[in-house]
């Protein structure tokens, strides 16, 4: 009677197979053997299956997430609990570090453009193939060996997008530097999301010999717009919160033009941040740190301050304070560019006055001395009261300059060469002269002493009343 009660028990189970849930057979399709398994495991443990579950429906992301960077793969299927979505979407920068969601999301997003051979410096020094999906559109750099597409970001999670001409080459190029949404340097993500990386590319001056529509028309063949004119034009045509930026010679032009190009007005300012060199640009919608990894880009609401700091005869320092837009306490944090040529100080004085930024130079943190020009605290309009006018215009170099100067002056004030100056000689005296000059120094008081007295009257007393004034 046991042995047929422990047959008739082995007859009543399940079999394995029988089970059939809808997110492990999504997740593990094509891989039959390992789907086995899970099923095997849960029969054994059924308090486990909603564990299992959960472990199908993430690997199930993850598949789709990296089919939404690469080309389309026919066995990708759509989540069995709803309708594809029709328009991709980023959930707050989620993803593996690249900043693209792939919830509900086609991987079969038809190419709008495309450009091979394009020398990125960052998040990678590598050429890859510049590509842009149509609707709402991904921005994404295709691995040109390997196929697979490294990096990318959603068009409408990015938050700045800049053309500037790369300095100090012989050949004009410019870099395209793109900055999503918590990718500046100065607002971190929120807590648990990721944001997706800065890119920065370059673009040789001239016609776009690799460039091509998405159905493989070559563009660009009628010699009417350069490289740089073409992408940029693309890029507004698809971006709807920001527009390509590029220098403008009203905002900031450098005192010195391009070194190798001297006809060429230069638009940067060369700077140190710690030991890496790096380039300054004054832009419309705020001030550039790069082209080197990270980027730092400070937006005008997210400077608190700028203020000119180690001002030396030949260079400057340049400190700005910023502050995140999303900012819940005291966590500003400060940048400072060192070794700034003084010749581009005025430009740039002009344009923090012009955006009306605050010039914390004068602060009495920064300085050792007070030269009247600090305004209340809580003042508005520019630093310093605009009735002082006259004090505010000196500003931190020039009063350095100014300083040098009253030392110099003293200095040669206290220089004694020998001489009282009045000698009419080569400038030299002997140790007799020196003499000499001091005893008709000494000479010169007595006399003036004896002017003041009346020694006639003194001598002779009331008998110099009977002399006449003539015999004196």
């Amino acid at each position: 009677m046991a042995f047929a009660s422990i047959n008739t028990s082995g007859i009543d189970a399940p079999a394995p197979m029988s089970i059939n849930i809808p997110a492990i057979e999504e997740a593990f399709a094509a891989e039959p053997s390992l789907k086995k398994r899970v099923y095997d495991a849960i029969s054994s443990t059924p308090q486990h299956a909603p564990l299992f579950e959960d472990i199908a429906r993430y690997t199930t992301n993850l598949q789709v997430r990296k089919n939404a960077l690469n080309t389309p793969v026919s066995h990708v299927q759509t989540p069995s609990d709803g309708p594809a979505a029709k328009k991709r979407k980023l959930q707050n920068g989620d993803g593996v570090g690249n900043g693209i969601s792939s919830t509900n999301v086609k991987a079969d997003a038809p190419l709008q453009f495309y450009m091979k051979d394009v020398s990125f410096a960052v998040p990678q020094r590598k050429k890859f193939t510049l590509e842009i999906t149509t609707g709402q559109g991904l921005l994404r750099a295709r691995n040109q060996t390997s196929k697979e597409v490294e990096f990318g970001v959603p068009i409408d999670r990015i938050q700045h997008i800049l053309c500037l001409p790369v300095p100090e080459k012989t050949q004009r190029q410019f870099n395209f530097c793109v900055i999503p949404c918590f990718a500046d340097g100065i607002n971190a993500p929120p807590e648990g999301e990721t944001a997706a990386e800065s890119m920065v590319w370059t673009i040789a001056d001239g016609p776009p010999k690799t460039a091509f529509s998405g159905n493989g028309q070559q563009l660009g063949t009628g010699g009417d717009e350069s490289a740089e004119g073409l992408i940029r034009r693309i890029l507004n045509e698809n971006l709807t919160q920001t527009k390509v930026v590029r220098p403008d010679d009203r905002e900031f032009v450098s005192a010195m033009p391009e070194p190798h190009r001297k006809t060429e007005k230069a638009y940067h300012v060369k700077a140190f941040r710690g030991s890496k060199e790096g380039y300054l640009f004054f832009l419309s919608n705020g001030i550039l740190f790069g082209f080197k990894k990270p980027l730092v880009f400070f937006s005008f609401e997210n400077i608190e301050s700028i203020s000119y700091t180690s001002v030396l005869q030949r260079t400057f320092n340049l400190n700005v304070i910023a502050r995140p837009t999303i900012s819940t306490g005291d966590d500003t944090m400060e940048f400072e560019f060192s070794m700034i040529d003084q010749a581009d100080y005025a430009g740039i004085d002009t344009y923090i006055k012009r955006h009306g930024l605050q010039d914390a130079s004068l602060a009495e943190a920064r300085r050792a001395k007070r030269y009247n020009v600090n305004g209340a605290k809580g003042e508005e309009g520019p630093v310093g009261a605009e009735a002082d006018t006259g004090a505010y215009e000196e500003s931190e170099l020039q009063k350095a300059e100014r300083e040098l100067e009253d030392q110099e002056d003293e200095d040669e004030e206290d220089y004694d060469p020998g001489s009282d100056g009045e000698s009419e000689g080569s400038g030299t005296s002997s140790d007799e002269d020196e003499d000499e000059d001091g005893e008709g120094d000494e000479d010169d008081e007595d006399d003036e002493d004896e002017e003041d007295r009346d020694l006639v009257k003194e001598e002779l007393g009331s008998e110099a009343e009977d002399i006449p004034e003539d015999e004196l």
